[in-house]
């Protein structure tokens, strides 16, 4: 009799360990959806951004041959951000992004027709929208970031996280062009 109440004990504990791992891995491969799902998010906002700074230098083909040609250089150099970007992949695109806008602001200086056409307010005005959205986009991202670190590394789900290699993600974190709201022209 002794011998069959271990053994319900030892079936009741080990079918509550077994759903309380199931449970865990399930939490943790959520968790790390919702980071990719946020990292998808920047990605659609930089894809925004690049396709209005597209727009301002077909614009400025009118005016700077040579320069738009560098321009569209550049943006054949980045790579297509996505969901399972690394944040290094999407800090490499910000600064090809801001090379090519700074150049785009350098010839719009020389050309006061370029600089006062409505056509090149209205897509700087995107732009500048579009950063925000990616400013805001990383700020979830992070978010999201530290509560999957934090599920990946506490006790006990820690025991989950390292036999499934569940991996932390980095930060995004703030640089000296990014500390300040953009104010472009």
């Amino acid at each position: 009799m002794v011998g069959w109440i271990i053994l319900a004990v030892v079936l009741v504990l080990g079918f509550v360990l077994v759903m309380w791992g199931i449970s865990t891995y399930n939490n943790l491969v959520s968790t790390r959806e919702l980071v990719e799902n946020a990292m998808g998010q920047i990605s659609t906002q930089i894809e925004s951004r690049w396709d209005a700074l597209k727009s301002m230098i077909d614009g400025t083909k009118r005016y700077e041959t040579h320069e738009a040609e560098v321009l569209e250089g550049i943006t054949e150099k980045r790579s297509q951000i996505g969901k399972g970007a690394a944040v290094s992949e999407v800090n490499q695109d910000d600064q090809l992004f801001n090379q090519a806008l700074g150049r785009l602001i350098a010839v719009a200086e020389n050309y006061p027709d370029l600089k006062a056409s409505t056509v090149y307010q209205d897509t700087l005005a995107q732009v500048d929208k579009y950063e925000n959205q990616v400013r805001q986009s990383r700020m979830i991202y992070n978010d999201t970031v530290t509560k999957y670190n934090r599920l990946i590394q506490m006790v006990p789900s820690n025991i989950i996280a390292g036999i499934f290699n569940f991996s932390k993600r980095d930060y995004f974190e703030s640089t000296e062009s990014k500390q300040d709201m953009p104010s472009w022209g």
